[in-house]
């Protein structure tokens, strides 16, 4: 009898343990996002928003950021300039007369200059954010990069996109706040140029080459990491064409290296023109036309200007669930 006791316990505690919920895989999502980017053989299709939802709120603001996250986007693109006081703020161009009220706040003051760096923090923030068209909103304000990034950490990895002229500032405020590891900075920089960089510190940040496939500068460059033996996490291609069979050429040889492949379709002149941007995708009857290309070719890193669109057509195909 205490031996059908012990084994009917036995049982049930087996029972039990298997109807536990298993222990998450990872931390929180920008966590298992830089996981798909560092593991060549996924299929999991990361989606990256160039500046943010800039369509409904002012691009590179913490609203465009909030907005792509509950969307479902894996990657916040953004673009860094520094202040007069040495201030990193989210600003894709180097004025600011394009996306805020400088010209109404600053009338009294003839020749004042609109260039990021001649502003100090506190005369940025005094200005208002605008809208895509023209529509500026009082209450929005141009954010500095620490900002964006506490209201990036642990649900959304960033992409820097301008600014690696300003690695060491990154990657310290980064390491602060303890999303290195959610970010991924990239640039045009020779390999040894980058290695040298990376080599001064113990922990870095991911780091992505852009390659114009179509252009000496970025032939080059390219080569060099083919020949060098160096494989990146992955490669963003841009290319102007498609008529001499560059990009496919391109694809094949990142595949059999072993990286990924990252393609920008928020403008025809970086994905082989019209009829392979978001654009097209867009107006089309069914956005596979435009996208499946991509998949087909070994594509699993989007950035694009129809983050809805995307997610929606790649969840259908079930390469957009974590």
């Amino acid at each position: 009898m205490q031996k059908s006791r012990v084994i009917c316990l036995l049982a049930m505690a087996l029972v039990l343990f298997s109807c536990a919920p298993a222990a998450p895989k990872y931390a929180n999502r920008a966590e298992a996002i830089a996981a798909q980017i560092h593991d060549p053989e996924s299929k999991y299709v990361v989606v990256t928003c160039h500046r943010g939802d800039w369509r409904n709120f002012p691009e590179n603001s913490i609203p465009a950021i909030e907005s792509i996250i509950r969307m479902g986007a894996d990657i916040m693109e953004l673009d860094l300039k520094m202040t007069a006081d040495s201030v990193l703020v989210l600003s894709h161009d180097g004025t600011v007369t394009r996306c805020t009220n400088f010209s109404s706040v600053f009338k009294g003051e003839p020749g004042k200059s609109a260039r990021v760096k001649d502003l100090t923090l506190a005369e940025i923030k005094s200005l208002s954010l605008k809208r895509a068209h023209n529509v500026t909103i009082d209450t929005l304000r141009m954010p500095t990069l620490r900002e964006a990034l506490l209201c990036c950490k642990d649900r959304i990895c960033v992409n820097v996109d301008q600014g690696y002229e300003y690695y060491d500032q990154v990657l310290a405020i980064t390491e602060e706040l303890g999303v290195t590891d959610q970010i991924l900075i990239k640039g045009k920089k020779p390999i040894e140029v980058v290695a040298a960089h990376e080599a001064a510190y113990e922990h870095n940040m991911m780091y992505m080459p852009i390659v114009d496939i179509q252009r000496p500068a970025g032939i080059e460059l390219f080569n060099s990491y083919l020949e060098q033996g160096v494989v990146p996490l992955a490669y963003e291609v841009c290319w102007q064409n498609n008529d001499d069979g560059a990009f496919e050429d391109a694809c094949r040889k990142i595949l059999d290296q072993g990286s990924k492949i990252w393609v920008n379709t928020i403008w025809a002149s970086l994905c082989g023109g019209y009829g392979n941007d978001d654009d097209a995708a867009f107006v089309a009857k069914d956005p596979g036309e435009v996208y499946q290309q991509y998949l087909d070719k070994g594509v699993s890193m989007i950035q694009t200007d129809r983050p809805e669109l995307l997610i929606g057509w790649l969840t259908k195909k079930g390469r957009h669930t974590l």
